[in-house]
């Protein structure tokens, strides 16, 4: 740094003993090289990609659902288009800041991203054990539910999830009442069909059961169906080639 000050003929840190900090000079050539640096970035990146040599992570930030959709569907052809990128799919529930990517539903993407929707409109369902039913009856309107045991959702931030409806236009978000209350979607599943209450879940994590008929819907007239998953990413700043490849067999099977 010192030979490049001498070069330039102007100081570009302001040094101490206790700390070192940037000039005036050293935050404009900093400003100057970041766009070239980013340039130098993207062509090295470009070259990996045209070679055919990607290489590297990609972290994609992922409730349990939308993982699951991946792992079933872009996951496994990835691989195996690029078999160099370890995809790191980090399923911890939070809406927390992406590293590359991020998944969620549509209607939660921040609108100064750029979003790859993919897959089918997602639903939440009510669901209930037949001998639940059985033994407790059916709801038929969600303010039934005061009246019933139900599993309740806890969300990573600690809150208990509210139970949202809607019909004919009337949206209803309800804190349910119960006396279990867990923080993942199979455990729901499981206590529902082992007639523990009622659970509202991803239609996703319900399907085998209420296949088999071990589940059944409860209040389904109160349960649309969503728009569904997103993929998002920053559009200010460079894309990965990983990422790039990744949003690539995403559309390709979106549209098979």
């Amino acid at each position: 740094m010192i030979a490049l000050e001498r070069k330039l003929g102007a100081r570009l840190l302001n040094r101490t003993t206790r700390s070192v900090s940037a000039t005036e000079a050293g935050d404009a050539l900093l400003r100057r090289l970041i766009p070239l640096l980013r340039d130098l970035d993207e062509t090295l990146d470009a070259v990996r990609s045209d070679a055919g040599n990607l290489a590297g992570t990609l972290r994609i930030n992922c409730g349990l659902g939308a993982a699951a959709i991946l792992l079933e569907t872009t996951a496994k052809t990835f691989a195996e288009l690029h078999p160099g990128v370890e995809l790191d799919l980090v399923t911890d529930g939070r809406l927390i800041d992406i590293v590359d990517a991020g998944v969620r539903l549509r209607e939660s993407v921040p609108q100064d991203m750029i979003a790859v929707p993919f897959g089918s409109d997602v639903r939440f369902l009510a669901v209930a054990a037949p001998l639940y039913i059985e033994a407790f009856g059916s709801p038929f309107v969600p303010d039934d539910l005061h009246r019933h045991r139900c599993i309740r959702h806890r969300l990573p931030s600690g809150k208990l999830y509210r139970w949202e409806f809607e019909k004919h236009g009337q949206e209803l978000a309800m804190n349910v009442p119960g006396s279990l209350t867990l923080d993942d979607n199979r455990l729901m599943v499981a206590a529902a069909v082992g007639g523990l209450g009622i659970a509202f879940v991803a239609e996703y994590f319900a399907l085998e059961d209420l296949r088999d008929g071990r589940l059944v819907r409860v209040l389904d007239d109160w349960c649309p169906a969503y728009p569904g998953f997103c993929l998002y990413y920053p559009g200010r700043r460079h894309v990965p080639s990983t990422l790039r490849a990744f949003i690539d067999v995403l559309k390709r099977q979106n549209t098979e």
